[in-house]
């Protein structure tokens, strides 16, 4: 068994860190939510560059090399690359690997491959992806409901149901300004390279 590396472990908490408290500061004057951010941006390609690194030296940090948050910070930096698709795609195979192996929990690989999968435009397979529309939280296009119960069990991911109820209280847009965040977030899909 490879002993945790400390100094590996904390070089991700330190960008899961500034990943939070930059994503705190912009939701605190609300400019996280006008679309995707230039300081967010940045952060979230300094930490895919440091774990493109990381993963060039020694595979993808799981949780034998990194402790169980050592392993999640690395996920949620991945998770957060959404300007760069194809380190994505990348990251998520690795985690697919990892959590078949029990390296990591198989719900990182949920999240992360509805999130491509919904960047993509193709339907997600574990409903972990919601949009928050004008009437209210709704679920991206699901692949074979009736199955997702079951691979969010597999995943060992809670009731759809719960996910939903974290987000009812949350404030929706108007329909001009959901109209306007798909546009928007339709041409930057494109010019980021997610749809063609």
């Amino acid at each position: 068994m490879t002993a945790i590396l400390e100094p590996l472990k904390r070089e991700l908490l330190a960008l899961q860190a500034r990943d939070l408290r930059v994503r705190s500061e912009l939701a605190a004057d609300g400019s996280l939510f006008e679309g995707y951010h230039p300081r967010m941006e940045d952060v979230h390609r300094a930490n895919a560059e440091a774990l493109r690194a990381i993963i060039g030296a020694h595979g993808w940090p799981d949780e034998a090399l990194v402790g169980t948050e050592g392993a999640e910070a690395a996920w949620l930096v991945a998770q957060h690359a959404i300007a760069e698709p194809d380190f994505m795609r990348e990251c998520r195979r690795l985690v697919d690997e990892a959590s078949l192996a029990g390296r990591v929990p198989r719900w990182q690989f949920a999240y992360l491959d509805d999130r491509i999968r919904t960047f993509e435009g193709k339907p997600q397979r574990f409903g972990t992806q919601v949009d928050l529309t004008p009437d209210g939280p709704a679920l991206n296009a699901l692949d074979d409901p009736d199955q997702v119960d079951a691979r969010r069990r597999e995943a060992g991911l809670g009731s759809i149901d719960a996910s939903l109820s974290r987000l009812r209280d949350a404030p929706l847009p108007t329909r001009d300004e959901y109209a306007i965040r798909q546009a928007e977030g339709n041409l930057w899909r494109k010019n980021v390279g997610w749809i063609p």
